[in-house]
Order: structure tokens, then C-alpha cells, then sequence
């Protein structure tokens, strides 16, 4: 499998996205400039977190119009794996790629911390069997409330189309007031998928967990 990491100006997170996938997963990896035009012999594609174009205007709204982004959305359309972390996963809300949009952190304020998240079994292709039901994740967003109209929070129930919620586990809270806690979410075929926290940051001996190692695992249904 070669993964695609996408590289945005302002993506601060997509080394640390590059050595999980090389190193702990062991998986081939390459950088993908925004400007590039194809995703061709390519697998899967992470877009990583940062602040992409400097968050002006709307966090992911301007990096939306890369040239990348046309090359992702018919990559996405083929059926091939597209994972967007934190500011990755508003930019795939703001290309329609995946349903809901993601607002400023209802105490105002960036959050940076360990978060408990509870575990859902949305589908067979995101391969939660050996994740459990309570895993911890980092977060650090200022823009992390996840919001959707009712008719789409009905389609994601319907579809179980959620993947993680904020969990009062370990005592654990909602940090950004997201709609019914939550944390990432797929696109209804099951080949997208979107998070806040970051697991790139727990896959190395030296970090707080592991749990990093089993999401990107799940992400790529390595048995």
C-alpha cells in the first residue's frame, strides 16, 4: 500500500503524519505538494492537521480550492481511503467530502490536551476490532465544535456514519461543545473518514499511549 501524505501551506502536522505511516505502520509514503493535479499510484491519502493557508477566512475554506483537492475528490469517488485529521477533517467538510462543518470551540479558546474517546463500530472497512470501546487521543484545535442540521445527524445515525465521541471515560468531557460529542465521522460509502484529535501523536514509546497505532491500523484495516 502507498499512502499519499497531502502537504498544504500551514500543515504543521504532516511529518509527524509521514513518520507514523513509514515507521510504526511500516507502510511506503510519499509528501503530495497542494499543487499537484493527481493522486495517481496512490492507495489512501492523509490530509494532516495545521492551519492550512494560515486558517483565514475559515479553517480549510481556502485550501478546499488547491488543485490537490480535484485529484482527492476523484481519488474519494474511486473508492480509494482518504483520512483527514483535525485540520484535514474540516477541509474535508468544507469539499463536501464528508457531511457537517466544524466551528469555533464553544469556550472560545484553543484546546490542547489528552482526550478519552469512546469507540463506535460504524463499518467493516474502518476495522475497530482491536481498538476497544475507550481509547485516549490527543486534541488541539480552536475550531474542533462539530455541527450538522438535523436532517444530516438523522443520516449519520441512520448510516452509523460516527467513529468517535468525546467520552466522560477516565474523566473525560466534551472540550468543544461538538453536537452529541462528536469526535470524527465517515462519508456514507465508508472510504472517508474524518477526526479531530490526532493519532500521529501517539504512536512512538516516548508518547503519552499507543492508541494511535490501532486507529491508523483501523483506518487501514492492517490485521
Amino acid at each position: 500500500m502507498k499512502v499519499a501524505v497531502i502537504q498544504f501551506p500551514g500543515s504543521n502536522c504532516d511529518r509527524d503524519a509521514f513518520r507514523a505511516v513509514r515507521g510504526p505502520l511500516g507502510l511506503d509514503c510519499e509528501f503530495v505538494w497542494h499543487k499537484e493535479t493527481s493522486l495517481q499510484g496512490f492507495d489512501a491519502a492523509i490530509l494532516p492537521g495545521g492551519f492550512s493557508y494560515g486558517d483565514y477566512l475559515r479553517c480549510g475554506a481556502i485550501a478546499r480550492f488547491s488543485p490537490v483537492m480535484e485529484a482527492l475528490v476523484r481519488f474519494a469517488g474511486e473508492g480509494r481511503r482518504v483520512l483527514g485529521i483535525c485540520n484535514g477533517f474540516q477541509v474535508l467538510c468544507e469539499s463536501g467530502l464528508l457531511p457537517g462543518a466544524l466551528i469555533q470551540n464553544d469556550n472560545m479558546k484553543f484546546i490542547c490536551q489528552d482526550q478519552p474517546l469512546e469507540v463506535e463500530d460504524s463499518n467493516g472497512q474502518f476495522n475497530v476490532a482491536k481498538l476497544g470501546s475507550d481509547i485516549t487521543i490527543p486534541i488541539a484545535h480552536g475550531e474542533g465544535n462539530y455541527r450538522i442540521d438535523d436532517s444530516g445527524l438523522k443520516n449519520l445515525r441512520r448510516n452509523r456514519q460516527v467513529l468517535f465521541r468525546y467520552s466522560g471515560a477516565n474523566g473525560g468531557t466534551n472540550p468543544n461543545g461538538s453536537l452529541e460529542n462528536i469526535a470524527g465521522v465517515r462519508n456514507e460509502a465508508g472510504n472517508v473518514y474524518g477526526m479531530m484529535p490526532h493519532p500521529e501523536r501517539v504512536v512512538e514509546p516516548f508518547h503519552p499511549n499507543l492508541d494511535g497505532i490501532k486507529v491508523l491500523e483501523a483506518f487501514f484495516s492492517l490485521s
